[in-house]
C-alpha cells in the first residue's frame, strides 16, 4: 500500500522569472488555487495519507497554505462567509503534511533521498509540481499506483510518447514492451540529443518508488549540471529490481514556464463550472485575428 508521498518544492522558478522573485512557483494561481493544491489533490485522490514537501527557506508560503489560518478563520466567521470557511478547511485537512528543508538545490535525486527519513522503508510516490496532470477517471499517480501493485516486484514511473524533436527536454526510457502501455525499463539518458535518444518515450514526474532508491541516490554522483539526478540513481537501481514505464491515460499540462503556466491557468478555468462562463465571455469578445 503506497501512503506516502514526496513532493519537492525548493526550486527557484527562474523559468517564470520574475513573477518568482517573491512568489514560490508552487503558489502561482492556476484558477483561483495555488499550482501546488492540484498535485495534492491528485495524490490525496489516489490513496496518499501523508505528504512529505522538500522545501527551501523561501517557501514559506507552500506550509502557510496547508496549515490552520486561525486569524483569517476569524475574519470569515465574522463576515459568516460559511462556504469559504469550509473550503478553507478541506485544504487544511487534505492529508498528513510534513516539511523537511533542502538546504541548496542539488538536484532532484537529492531532494527526493531529502524525504527518507519521513518515508522510512516503504514504497512511496513521488510527484513534481511542474506537471499538472488531468484525468476524469483514475488520477495518474493512482494508474502507476495499480500498476505497482500488480506487479509487485519494482518502481514504476510516468511516461508520454514526445515528438523526437523534443527529447532533448526529458529523461527518456530505454527498454521493450511487456504488457499494453507497460515498458520494463533497462536504461534512461537525461536531455538526450535526438541522434542519442533510445525512444521517444519521455519520463514526466509522477513516480512510484520502492525505499531501495534511497541507497541508490546515496551512490549517485552528481550528473548533468553538477546535480544528483533522479534518472542517474534510477539506472543503479536497474542492476538490483526492475523499473517500469507506464504510459499513463490523461492531459498533462507544463507549468514550468511562462506560457504553459498562463494556458494552463485558462483551461483549468474552463474546466470549472462556477467560473467558466464569465471567461468565455471575455474571450468571445477579443478579436485574435493578426
Amino acid at each position: 500500500m503506497i501512503r506516502k508521498a514526496v513532493i519537492p518544492v525548493a526550486g527557484w522558478g527562474t523559468r517564470v522569472l520574475p513573477a518568482t522573485k517573491s512568489i514560490p512557483k508552487p503558489m502561482l494561481p492556476v484558477a483561483d488555487l495555488p499550482t501546488i493544491f492540484y498535485v495534492v489533490e491528485e495524490a490525496v485522490a489516489s490513496g496518499i495519507e501523508h505528504i512529505v514537501f522538500v522545501t527551501s527557506r523561501h517557501m514559506s508560503a507552500v506550509e502557510n497554505f496547508f496549515d490552520e489560518s486561525p486569524e483569517l478563520n476569524g475574519v470569515l466567521a465574522a463576515k459568516h462567509n460559511e462556504k469559504m470557511l469550509e473550503r478553507l478547511r478541506k485544504i487544511e485537512s487534505m492529508a498528513q503534511f510534513s516539511f523537511v528543508r533542502q538546504a541548496s538545490p542539488r538536484g532532484l535525486g537529492h531532494a527526493v533521498l531529502m524525504g527518507a527519513q519521513v518515508v522510512g522503508n516503504e514504497p512511496f510516490a513521488v510527484l513534481l509540481g511542474d506537471d499538472l496532470m488531468v484525468n476524469d477517471g483514475t488520477p495518474c499517480l493512482r494508474q502507476l499506483i495499480d500498476m505497482y501493485e500488480q506487479r509487485g516486484n519494482g518502481s514504476v514511473i510516468a511516461v508520454m510518447r514526445v515528438p523526437e524533436q523534443d527529447v532533448s527536454r526529458y529523461g527518456v526510457v530505454a527498454g521493450e514492451a511487456v504488457a499494453p502501455r507497460l515498458t520494463q525499463v533497462r536504461g534512461m539518458v537525461e536531455k538526450p540529443a535526438v541522434s542519442e535518444a533510445p525512444s521517444n518515450l519521455a519520463v514526466v514526474g509522477r513516480y512510484v518508488l520502492t525505499p531501495e532508491i534511497f541507497v541508490a541516490i546515496q551512490r549517485t554522483a552528481p550528473g548533468k549540471g553538477g546535480e544528483i539526478q533522479l534518472t542517474d540513481a534510477l539506472c543503479l537501481l536497474l542492476g538490483h529490481q526492475p523499473v517500469y514505464a507506464y504510459e499513463y491515460a490523461g492531459t498533462r499540462y507544463d507549468t514550468g514556464d511562462t506560457i504553459g503556466w498562463l494556458t494552463t491557468s485558462i483551461d483549468y478555468t474552463l474546466r470549472r463550472p462556477d467560473l467558466a462562463p464569465a471567461l468565455k465571455d471575455y474571450l468571445r469578445t477579443l478579436d485574435l485575428r493578426d
